[in-house]
């Protein structure tokens, strides 16, 4: 996920407000060390989710920011018997190779009575993890630069309009590893055609890449065109920008936050007790409002309200397309060598 996030909805919550309630003692609390990420997202967590959890539990909340590659370079560094975490929320990308390392256990489904209410689109990690939240991608493009909006991922390759004002996450950020999945996927035999997708790549021509941030491009009319993520193009058009998406008729990408127990954290009952509040239906509005994610819970669906912000929901949600984490976790150094040498 983006560390640019949006603030659509401004104030604490009934629930976020919760936390500023009486709470028991310092010396009688025990702290939970929660990896967030930066910007808005620790914000968000620092004024509402933490004290709300601390209200919940009695727990005192310790926020620790990075990313999902800075959480792992932490783990490993301090190995397996003696993560620094109980609890990590990160890209499924990261987490998948943490889980094949040993660092994650099987959850106890018995701590976790919220996992029942995510969708099964959550749970394909094989009872390891459980996504807490989806940020769709879809294809936003410039309304005043573009003559013929797209309909479906392949049109970047066949409108001559988008030729050369293409942008794309480079292979550094998960959106990048799906460009490619999916590339495969519709050029070739499968996700796993690589030969197929980077072909494809190679003849979307000059391409803009970034890590995190294709808005500056879009604004700037550098490019026309690129996955976004639904919330960003509606936090753009909000501030007066000429854009719009589209949900691709192939399906959609997805940034996703998996929660995962650590085997061998510190306080491992506290953070069960913490994926299982992230999971419940009160947080998981909070989130949406917040941040316009697609709620895991399926008691959660988006109001009309907010039916732009968070088009993907409820019965949609079977939209977004699973890619094979393993496979490319096993084959990172040689796909990012390809994609430096094929897409720059």
């Amino acid at each position: 996920m983006t560390i640019t996030r949006r603030q659509a909805l401004g104030g604490l919550s009934a629930l976020g407000a919760a936390g500023l309630l009486a709470r028991p003692s310092l010396a009688q609390q025990k702290t939970l060390i929660v990896p967030t990420l930066g910007g808005v997202w620790e914000q968000f967590w620092r004024d509402t989710v933490a004290p709300a959890f601390t209200e919940a539990s009695g727990a005192a909340v310790t926020l620790d920011v990075g990313n999902g590659r800075v959480f792992g370079a932490n783990l490993r560094a301090a190995g397996v018997d003696k993560p620094p975490y109980s609890i990590v929320m990160t890209n499924e990308v990261f987490a998948q190779g943490l889980r094949k390392e040993g660092f994650f256990e099987k959850l106890d489904m018995a701590k976790l009575p919220n996992y029942a209410a995510t969708y099964p689109i959550a749970q394909g990690t094989d009872g390891y993890g459980v996504v807490a939240c989806y940020s769709p991608i879809g294809l936003g493009y410039r309304t005043d630069m573009v003559q013929t909006p797209p309909k479906r991922w392949a049109d970047l390759w066949e409108n001559p309009e988008f030729a050369g004002r293409i942008g794309l996450y480079n292979f550094a950020n998960s959106a990048g590893k799906m460009e490619l999945l999916l590339a495969s996927k519709l050029f070739g035999k499968d996700q796993y055609d690589s030969d197929a997708g980077f072909d494809a790549l190679k003849k979307l021509g000059q391409v803009v890449q970034v890590d995190f941030n294709l808005s500056t491009a879009l604004a700037g009319g550098e490019i026309v065109v690129a996955p976004f993520d639904f919330a960003e193009i509606a936090r753009l058009k909000a501030q007066g920008l000429p854009v719009d998406y589209v949900i691709p008729e192939e399906g959609v990408l997805a940034f996703d936050q998996t929660l995962n127990i650590l085997a061998n954290g510190p306080e491992k009952d506290l953070a069960y007790q913490y994926a299982d509040f992230i999971l419940s239906a009160a947080m998981q509005e909070q989130l949406m409002k917040q941040f316009f994610v697609s709620p895991t819970n399926a008691s959660v669906t988006a109001p009309e309200e907010l039916a732009y912000e968070v088009p993907i929901s409820g019965e949609a949600m079977g939209d977004i397309l699973q890619w094979d984490w393993g496979y490319v976790n096993d084959n990172q150094a040689a796909l990012s060598e390809r994609w430096a040498a094929t897409v720059g």
